[in-house]
């Protein structure tokens, strides 16, 4: 049976839109996530298309992964690995720019997609974390590098606290922070400045600056991954999931 795309996608005015709906938060399943690099690797080389942004239905951005299927099957963690890898590699090389319209949570993986983005609109109801480490996983570590300095991203992680989108904007990963109900036009008028200038001059624009980055986040990612998937052979990775899924404290074993 073919399962129904978590997103939406529409094209005006050579801006592509790319719209999560996956209520309750935008979590998505390993198929999810192949389906969304797939669509933004598609919309990137589609004739016409200028500028992608990417945002979202519902109560926030993006929760991340479905932890839900993690903890029915632990083995599912290699093809949610390989989907995330795929979205952020594709947004980060996306031939055109990526606007990244953010409100609510934006977690794990929203995470990564805001680190492989262009340019981050948020609303001011946004807040930016990475809970990995309650949730018996790792990651985001390098796009969320590529956002703030390296002692709040160690921060963010090691207490799993969230920032606001006025933190984010005073630390620079954040353009623009305006209200909710203004998020997509203020993005779409972003979008719009770039769409009417010289489709080769910013493509050519894009490549350049990705080729200039001192930090190689698809590298630095994938090594990450490695230790995402050392955590989830330990009993603790899998007790922090049925933890999240029953709603109750994780108990862990101290070890070293």
């Amino acid at each position: 049976m073919t399962q129904q795309l978590p997103f939406t996608t529409s094209i005006n005015n050579g801006i592509a839109q790319l719209i999560f709906d996956k209520p309750p938060v935008n979590a998505f399943d390993s198929h999810g996530w192949f389906a969304i690099a797939d669509k933004i690797k598609e919309l990137g080389t589609t004739q016409g298309v200028h500028v992608v942004v990417i945002g979202a239905q519902g109560r926030g951005f993006c929760a991340g992964v479905d932890i839900k299927e993690l903890a029915e099957d632990g083995t599912k963690i290699t093809a949610v690995n390989k989907g995330n890898f795929d979205t952020f590699a594709n947004v980060h090389h996306c031939p055109v720019p990526v606007i990244a319209a953010v409100h609510g949570f934006v977690l794990g993986g929203g995470i990564g997609i805001c680190g492989a983005s262009d340019i981050i609109i948020a609303s001011d109801c946004a807040s930016f974390g990475v809970p990995e480490v309650d949730r018996g996983a790792l990651g985001m570590g390098a796009h969320l590098s590529r956002m703030f300095p390296v002692h709040k991203v160690r921060y963010m992680f090691f207490t799993g606290e969230m920032i606001d989108a006025q933190e984010a904007y005073r630390l620079g990963a954040v353009e623009k922070v305006v209200a909710k109900e203004e998020l997509m036009d203020t993005a779409l008028e972003v979008a719009a400045k770039i769409a009417e200038k010289s489709t080769r001059a910013i493509r050519l624009a894009k490549e350049s600056l990705n080729g200039v980055e001192v930090q190689d986040i698809e590298r630095d990612y994938r090594y990450e991954q490695g230790f995402t998937l050392e955590l989830y052979t330990s009993p603790d990775s899998q007790e922090a999931r049925d933890a999240f899924v029953e709603k109750r404290d994780a108990e862990f074993v101290e070890t070293k």
